[in-house]
C-alpha cells in the first residue's frame, strides 16, 4: 500500500493542465492521479524525438526510435526486478506478434537492472522485441517530465511518433490491444509517417 500511495503522490506532482505542447515535443504533466491517459485528437499530440540507447541483447549496438519511422511504437519501461513487469511481458509479446503485420513495433526500455539478469529474463521468456538497456534511465530524459520511477509504464506512439496514450501501471492485453489497433488504424500523416 505505501508503494501505491507513493506512486499516486509522484503522479500528482507537476504543473499545468495539459500533458503536451500542441504540435511540439511531448512534455509530460502530472495526470492528477490518472494511470491511463489518452491524447486526442492526433494533431494535438506531442512528439518523442531523440530516443536511443544500447541494445540489451547486443552490447555496443544502438537502437534508435528513428529506426521505426512510420510505424506505431509501443514503448514499455520495465525491469526484470519488477513483479508487474514480469507479469505483463508475455502479453506484450502477444501484442507484438499479433500487430506487427500492421506496422506496430514494441520497444522495451530496461532500467535499473543488471544486464545479465535482464538478458536472461528476456531469453528465458522468448521475448523477441528489442529492448534498450539503460541502467540509469537516462534515455527517458527525452520524455520531458516523465516520472522515471514509474515502472512498469507503457507509452503508445502513433506513426509520427507522437504520444497517443500513456499507461502508468501494468497493462493487460485486453486493455492495450484496442488502443494499439485504433492508433495503427489512424490516417498516416505527419513527420515520420
Amino acid at each position: 500500500m505505501p508503494l501505491l500511495v507513493a506512486m499516486i503522490v509522484l503522479a500528482g506532482c507537476g504543473v499545468g493542465r495539459d500533458a503536451v505542447t500542441v504540435g511540439g515535443d511531448f512534455t509530460f504533466v502530472a495526470p492528477g492521479g490518472q494511470t491511463r491517459i489518452f491524447y486526442d485528437p492526433p494533431e494535438q499530440r506531442g512528439a518523442v524525438t531523440g530516443l536511443s540507447g544500447e541494445s540489451l541483447l547486443e552490447p555496443g549496438s544502438q537502437i534508435e526510435l528513428d529506426e521505426f519511422a512510420g510505424q506505431v511504437v509501443v514503448l514499455n519501461i520495465w525491469g526484470a526486478w519488477c513483479g508487474p513487469c514480469r507479469e505483463e511481458m508475455p502479453g506484450l509479446q502477444l501484442i507484438y506478434e499479433q500487430t506487427r503485420a500492421s506496422g506496430v513495433r514494441l520497444l522495451g526500455i530496461d532500467i535499473r537492472d543488471d544486464r545479465d539478469a535482464a538478458a536472461d529474463f528476456v531469453r528465458d521468456r522468448g521475448i523477441t522485441y528489442p529492448s534498450i538497456y539503460d541502467q540509469p534511465g537516462r534515455s527517458l530524459a527525452v520524455l520531458r517530465g516523465f516520472p522515471r520511477n514509474t515502472v512498469p509504464a507503457t507509452i503508445v506512439l502513433d506513426r509520427a511518433h507522437r504520444v497517443a496514450a500513456v499507461f502508468l501501471a501494468a497493462v493487460r492485453v485486453g486493455e492495450l490491444m484496442p488502443v494499439v489497433q485504433r492508433v495503427a488504424a489512424e490516417p498516416t500523416n505527419g513527420p515520420g509517417s
